[in-house]
């Protein structure tokens, strides 16, 4: 029984479930028929039934038995399987379980924030990708969203589905993508645990024994394991109370019988108050109300402006929504939070003078609301454009009352606890991780968490160092016109600095990120590099799986001769004129310009500027959004962004 030590509850907890009598074999959550189980490993199979009883699982002609503690916990592990099914496995005590369908194969780990999160529906080519994905060999287990004060030993919720368009729509885009490229290269059963949760930082992810470890998060983890749960949550029930003027509506007030009442144009809005677009509704005043939110904005047209169609700009909206133009309805997208919403809106609905625009916004967690860029929220009037942004009226229809629990980010553990602790000890391959962006800001800090993340699910695996993948930081926001520091690229340093640890792997997405969309739509390519790690640390495959990585550099002459690792067949640069771009130079004053590159044979860029007569620094890709980044190896995988100082950057 030594190995399930690792699963029981803190003393809190296992208190709480020690006076409790399990009548019948229970297994967790994880276990479903459809699963897959990892192949070419002891199969942990655990679980609950009364103090002593007797428990026998059996799958595929294996059998073992054992008998619980006096918690009511039982614990096996049946011999390695070779891929292959499926199976039935059998659990019997006083009751019998029967899980139908099961495969050998590959278990991998999908985790991380919203760019994990994002879903095979919102990425490019969603229609064909999620028509075409027929796979009955690869199977796909979510994770249900949840935080927890203190490890909890199973999940509310969930269970494997087989790969089909009918089950992948909303599954992580890059875990699916993943597992595919898998499937097919290998020809083998291929299971997917998708626990993620948007915006979330990499501390909420970590084990209290790992985190109580920590200077920085020693104080905050003994404040949530005191924390009066329930008295928190009763002061953010009033606190929202406050904030909606006294009472928290349960059922949508602006739709009576399927009728939208608040979207009319004579209907008075007077005592609503004003918000302003586009900005999430939590960022002005309206914290911790996750629901329905409707938005109205009076406009004016003159007899001109009223004969032809017009368009509706209105950004991105978090996450549906219903969009009315004087009552009519005239578009509605679902589940989208970070696509522009475009709408007709056809001539006969105009009218000379006063027209009113309604959207009926649905927030299902996180922030919620109109958002985006302010210059992409117009009426277009033929060549004019009218801006539509700034002051709306707005008023909350219907709260959510789950909001009032803690924010997954605001203590770490919490995501561990009750989103990883309960997978533990189900046997996985490895895990491909998202993340980062929510730690931009404290990328000093990040590289010493994020090794501790990797280090801490190992070590509660007890798994040995099972392979851990992960992308590094795509390109976003707008490109600078001078160099300059960078929090996002001090993050992609720390990302790389975790390459020390043994058996991880790095995805670039510095090339495909978007300037505008902090969620690139192609995870195919994420997905693909990902998997080369896999095929190169994993599956002993001879791949070519990073980009060229910075290995040393020499000053010499006014120049510097930069040298590269992981350059594949030789370094190439992806312009018709052969001009490689992203390089900067810094002499002793510390000052970075712009600076020309070029290739010297297979593995080295002298890098030269006349504004730096004698060069000590040079930089590549240093910048939340390098842009034009050219210098890739042959096999078409991009330069990892690097600098060969240590000078203090900006992040903490």
């Amino acid at each position: 029984m030594k190995k399930f030590k690792i699963i029981v509850l803190t003393m809190a907890l296992s208190a709480f479930f020690g006076g409790n009598v399990f009548a019948d074999v229970k297994l967790p959550q994880i276990f479903s028929s459809n699963m897959v189980l990892q192949q070419g490993m002891e199969i942990p199979v655990w679980g609950w039934a009364d103090n002593g009883e007797r428990v026998t699982v059996s799958l595929n002609g294996n059998t073992v038995r054992t008998k619980t503690n006096k918690e009511g916990e039982w614990y096996v592990t049946l011999p390695a399987q070779e891929y292959g099914g499926p199976f039935t496995l059998t659990v019997e005590g006083k009751n019998a379980i029967e899980l139908q369908n099961v495969m050998i194969g590959e278990v991998w780990i999908c985790s991380g924030q919203s760019n994990m999160q994002f879903h095979v529906e919102q990425g490019n080519n969603a229609a064909e990708e999620i028509a075409t994905a027929n796979y009955p060999d690869i199977r796909l287990f979510t994770v249900p969203r949840a935080i927890a004060q203190f490890p909890q030993n199973d999940i509310d919720d969930g269970s494997w589905e087989e790969c089909s368009p009918k089950t992948v729509a909303q599954f992580s885009a890059v875990g699916y993508f993943f597992g595919r490229e898998l499937h097919n290269e290998l020809n083998v059963p291929v299971g997917l645990i998708h626990s993620s949760w948007g915006g979330t930082v990499a501390e909420t992810w970590i084990s209290p024994r790992t985190i109580s470890n920590d200077p920085d998060f020693r104080e905050k983890l003994i404040e949530i394991q005191q924390m009066d749960m329930e008295k928190y949550r009763q002061a953010r029930l009033e606190r929202i109370k406050e904030i909606l003027g006294g009472e928290v509506p349960t059922e949508d007030q602006g739709m009576v019988d399927g009728k939208p009442v608040w979207a009319g144009l004579n209907y008075s809005d007077g005592s609503w108050e004003n918000i302003k677009t586009p900005l999430y509704w939590e960022s002005q005043g309206y914290i911790d109300i996750d629901g329905i939110g409707w938005y109205r904005k009076e406009i004016k047209l003159n007899e001109e402006q009223t004969n032809a169609n017009l368009t509706l700009h209105l950004g991105k909206i978090d996450d549906s929504d219903l969009t009315f133009f004087n009552g009519i309805e005239i578009g509605k997208t679902e589940n989208k939070y970070d696509e522009d919403r475009i709408y007709t809106i056809d001539k006969k609905y105009l009218k000379p003078g006063k027209n009113m625009i309604v959207v009926r916004v649905q927030d299902t967690g996180g922030n919620g609301g109109i958002w985006g860029d302010p210059e992409k929220q117009f009426l277009a009037i033929g060549n004019e454009k009218m801006d539509i942004s700034g002051n709306w009226k707005f008023r909350i229809s219907k709260a959510e009352i789950g909001s009032v629990n803690v924010d997954p980010s605001a203590y770490p553990s919490l995501l561990f606890n009750a989103m990883i602790n309960p997978l533990i000890p189900f046997g996985i391959k490895g895990a491909i991780w998202y993340q980062g962006e929510s730690n931009a800001s404290r990328a000093k800090q990040y590289q010493r968490i994020f090794p501790s993340l990797i280090k801490d699910w190992r070590s509660n695996w007890q798994q040995g160092d099972f392979p851990f993948l992960y992308v590094s930081l795509a390109n976003f926001m707008q490109p600078v016109e001078q160099p300059g520091e960078s929090e996002w690229a001090e993050l992609r340093e720390a990302q790389t600095k975790a390459l020390a640890l043994p058996n991880t792997g790095m995805a670039l997405a510095i090339d495909i990120g978007e300037a505008d969309d902090i969620h690139p739509k192609n995870k195919q390519e994420v997905a693909r590099r990902l998997v080369l790690n896999a095929f190169k640390t994993t599956y002993n495959k001879d791949v070519v799986h990073s980009g060229p990585m910075y290995h040393s550099v020499e000053f010499k002459d006014g120049k510097a001769f930069v040298t590269f690792t992981e350059t594949g067949s030789g370094l190439e640069i992806k312009d018709k004129y052969g001009y490689l771009k992203g390089f900067t130079l810094a002499g002793p004053d510390q000052q970075f310009h712009w600076a020309q590159a070029e290739l010297s044979g297979n593995n080295t860029v002298v890098v030269y500027s006349k504004e730096v007569p004698n060069p000590v620094a040079v930089r590549y890709g240093w910048a939340n959004n390098p842009d034009d980044l050219n210098l890739y190896n042959k096999e078409g995988l991009p330069t990892n962004p690097f600098r060969t100082d240590e000078w203090p950057g900006i992040a903490k």
